[in-house]
């Protein structure tokens, strides 16, 4: 795409695509000619989308069980919106449909959409997988999601129900995905996408044994310390991944699809164990060090929060709100690495030299490329310190678990 244009074509979509993650990756100000170039591609491309790839509605039970979660509701309380015990567990178990006179209480009543309400149940779950980008199925059968099964079209529906049946819960782990999530991402990014990584996250997550539950208010400060200091062994990264599984806490990695830019993710869908995502889209050691940091801080400091996803993108967030929560776990990420106390007494602070990067990194005995990181970050220039941010990589510790499925 030499210039941005409206976006008519398939082609013309998938180059305005390339063209915005080349964007991205240069992380470019808003008011910037480039900054503005992304503003402008972001609307054209969400235009496209809405044209070509129409959202579809939750299915209406699944609506109603999550609002009974969210206001704490028991099937009897439904009593006064559908007439009696017995015709409100036909209606959640999908034996009976909605009537209008239902639909129209629990729409007043519980504040859930009359248009989503009256859809039939039994086919809404078929269309919203059909629905599903081609794109997206292709990339997961590429990675091997499906076994031997090779994607057509045609098998589309059956694939998506197998692969998320496999992680025990049928299609109930999509309605777990979508319950209040927290975004920190770009808003290109494709949310279907982020549901699949996820579902993988979660299942790859099943497969590993915690020795203990892991026990709110452990994962304080002075462990994040201890943690970063694991960066300076050559094995740093997984001795940190071990770490965390023995304190019950599971990392694991998966590289991120395409039209989603994620660094990773916190899932409190099983508190007891509770899961971070890295998808290491950056194979830098700053990145690394700093994003489980900020994952981390999630569970430490928001644990007991009515979320139970955050979706983080660490770098690259240049027109994505950054509220209280993410600068929270930001605030808290840095302390950890880099403690304010040490920063401001620093030569790093006033120098940004591979030399002041070094005394630090040895005053606080973690690797030299987390304090390089946290340098440019603080000094406001990407290009500095280039050549130790950029020599120290991560993926290969965990090449084995990469190409697991």
């Amino acid at each position: 795409m030499d210039k941005i244009k409206v976006i008519k074509t398939e082609q013309d979509y998938l180059a305005a695509l390339k063209l915005v993650e080349e964007l991205m990756d240069r992380d470019p100000g808003p008011d910037s000619p480039e900054g503005e170039q992304l503003s402008l591609l972001t609307t054209l491309i969400q235009d496209y989308e809405a044209r070509v790839f129409p959202q579809t509605l939750p299915d209406p039970i699944e609506a109603i069980k999550f609002r009974m979660e969210q206001a704490d509701l028991k099937p009897a309380d439904l009593i006064p919106y559908i007439g009696s015990r017995s015709r409100v567990s036909e209606i959640l178990s999908g034996k009976r449909q909605l009537t209008l006179d239902m639909v129209r209480a629990l729409s007043e009543g519980l504040g859930i959409p009359a248009k989503v309400l009256i859809q039939k149940p039994e086919l809404e779950q078929d269309a919203e997988l059909n629905a599903w980008d081609n794109n997206l199925v292709k990339e997961m059968g590429k990675r091997g999601y499906f076994g031997a099964t090779t994607f057509k079209e045609e098998n589309k529906i059956s694939l998506l129900k197998s692969f998320f049946s496999a992680t025990g819960h049928n299609m109930q782990i999509v309605g777990m995905l979508r319950k209040s999530p927290h975004y920190r991402t770009s808003p290109l990014t494709d949310k279907r996408a982020l549901i699949v990584w996820s579902t993988q996250i979660f299942k790859k997550a099943k497969k590993i044994k915690a020795p203990i539950k892991y026990k709110h208010g452990a994962l304080n400060l002075e462990f994040l310390r201890d943690l970063a200091k694991k960066s300076i062994d050559k094995n740093g990264p997984l001795l940190a991944q071990n770490h965390l599984r023995k304190n019950g806490i599971i990392l694991v990695i998966e590289p991120h699809f395409s039209k989603t830019y994620l660094d990773g993710v916190t899932l409190l869908l099983n508190k007891d164990n509770p899961v971070i995502g890295l998808t290491l889209r950056y194979d830098r050691l700053d990145n690394f060090w700093f994003t489980l940091m900020h994952e981390l801080a999630h569970i430490s400091l928001h644990y007991d929060k009515d979320i139970t996803l955050f979706y983080d993108e660490i770098e690259g967030v240049r027109g994505v709100d950054i509220n209280d929560i993410e600068n929270e776990a930001d605030q808290m990420a840095r302390e950890a690495l880099v403690p304010n106390s040490k920063w401001e007494n620093s030569p790093a602070k006033l120098i940004p030299s591979p030399m002041a990067a070094q005394s630090l990194a040895n005053e606080l005995g973690v690797h030299v490329a987390i304090v390089a990181g946290i340098m440019r970050y603080e000094h406001k220039n990407f290009y500095y310190l280039n050549k130790i941010v950029n020599s120290y990589k991560v993926k290969d510790y965990f090449s084995r678990q990469l190409s697991s499925k």
